[in-house]
């Protein structure tokens, strides 16, 4: 189905220019932009994946992952073809990358009542770029709202500050991506995009509009691993978004067009969580790594074991119901308290 698309301005030409992403695509009438999804329609941007679904499934929200926002919450997952990207390492790449527009019509009404069919808590719109079918996004989260249902957004961050102020109205939470500890050749090379400074500029609209955040960190063995560009990363989240936004690096794995690039040693993710605790950082994860002591959550000042978890379950509970640790009352930044109740809160 399509639909005329928001965030567009129409030129004299018969041309149009997207600003949902930071490409801000000029698109001369019959034309399709970047992302391979919206197409100029006699001067007019639309849609042309509105309600086509490549994607659902129900997932934890730690998978998303989102640590600190609603713990244990069960969430529909929901995403499209196309993507304002080309990561040449993209683990999606057969919905990401693809020039036919497949998928199955479910539209907003209908992606809710199966939300509450499966009894989720909220909705995830991820595994291609959500930026770009925005228009089914926002019409699914405000849908969702009406039954309770909260949403959120994993996203690479790379859209216009418009963009991120017309979702921050619906979206309740969103894991801001990164690659390659946003080193700009690394950018450029393996995303495809000319810098990433644009994502900062999200980040900065999402803070200010008080849209919970995450920040999770690609980190790539040789060529996206520099230590000293995580550095600068770092201070920036810390400076820009506070100590306490929860940032995880996560683990490469070879896939798509870089499979000659071995995962990421896990003695590399530790440096990379050291770094980020000297620096200040109190919610540090790592990835991709099942079993690992990091991927649980620790009292800032007291280092009391606050969540255990394995890989994506919630294995002990241990945060006050006021939200405090249990030994030194350290007041810990998660946004919405569980439900313990919750049959998907402790799996």
């Amino acid at each position: 189905m399509e639909k005329e698309g928001v965030l567009y301005r129409a030129l004299p030409n018969g041309r149009a220019i997207c600003n949902l992403c930071a490409r801000r695509c000029n698109i001369p009438e019959g034309g399709i932009g970047f992302c391979g999804v919206r197409k100029n329609i006699g001067g007019k941007i639309y849609s042309t994946i509105y309600g086509k679904i490549a994607a659902l499934n129900i997932d934890p929200i730690e998978k998303k992952p989102l640590f600190h926002f609603k713990p244990g919450a069960s969430m529909l997952s929901v995403g499209t073809v196309g993507c304002n990207f080309n990561c040449l390492y993209c683990q999606n790449w057969d919905i990401s990358h693809v020039h036919e527009h497949f998928g199955e019509e479910i539209m907003p009404e209908k992606l809710v009542e199966l939300g509450l069919k499966y009894e989720v808590d909220g909705i995830t719109y991820t595994y291609n770029e959500p930026t770009i079918f925005m228009e089914y996004a926002i019409d699914a989260a405000k849908e969702a709202r009406k039954h309770k249902l909260f949403n959120t957004f994993v996203t690479n961050g790379y859209m216009t500050p418009e963009a991120a102020e017309l979702a921050s109205n619906y979206i309740d939470a969103m894991t801001v991506d990164f690659k390659g500890n946003a080193n700009t050749e690394f950018a450029r090379k393996y995303i495809t995009i000319f810098s990433e400074d644009p994502i900062f500029e999200t980040l900065k609209v999402l803070k200010e509009k008080k849209v919970f955040i995450e920040i999770t960190d690609l980190v790539v063995p040789k060529v996206g691993d520099s230590l000293d560009d995580a550095k600068k990363l770092i201070e920036w989240i810390r400076d820009n978004l506070g100590d306490e936004t929860p940032i995880h690096f996560l683990r490469f794995h070879p896939d798509y067009k870089m499979m000659n690039i071995p995962a990421t040693p896990v003695e590399t993710l530790e440096k990379h969580y050291k770094l980020a605790k000297e620096l200040g950082m109190k919610y540090v994860y790592l990835g991709n790594v099942p079993g690992h002591k990091y991927e649980n959550t620790y009292c800032p000042k007291c280092g009391t074991l606050l969540i255990k978890r394995f890989i994506f379950d919630i294995l002990e509970y241990n945060v006050t119901n006021d939200l405090r640790c249990p030994k030194c009352g350290t007041k810990i930044n998660i946004a919405v308290k569980p439900d313990i109740t919750n049959k998907h809160y402790i799996r």
